[in-house]
């Protein structure tokens, strides 16, 4: 069992910068990733990486802008996140999962989070 705490979301003007954490706690060898959620939308993929902190997938709306990170000694994930717009603002989700992979419901172990608010005003 795994759970996840998140942290860093907030209000920041659009071009400003924010920082997310995700503290797990367990099994800290899975993949970690984040979704997010805009009010109406269905919960999008942002951006994964895999237990070794080796290999990083981002979805091409946050590519460049987004850059995400672990640090395995202290079970964390980090999500710096650069240049935002407007419409980045969603409910981000941390996710620690068995498989490297994009997919919202994959097969195997998936933990989410309970989400943290992230909002940019124009």
């Amino acid at each position: 069992q795994v759970q996840l705490v998140e942290s860093g979301g907030g209000l920041v003007q659009a071009g400003g910068s924010l920082r997310l954490s995700c503290a797990a706690s367990g099994r800290t060898t899975y993949a970690m990733g984040w979704f997010r959620q805009a009010p109406g939308k269905e919960r999008e993929f942002v951006a994964i990486i895999s237990g070794s902190g080796i290999h990083t997938y981002y979805a091409d709306s946050v590519k460049g802008r987004f850059t995400i990170s672990r640090d395995n000694v202290k079970n964390t994930a980090y999500l710096q996140m650069n240049s935002l717009k407007p419409e980045d603002t969603a409910i981000y989700y941390c996710v620690a999962r068995s498989a490297y992979t994009t997919l919202a419901r994959p097969a195997g172990p998936d933990y989410w989070g309970q989400g943290t608010q992230v909002t940019v005003s124009s």
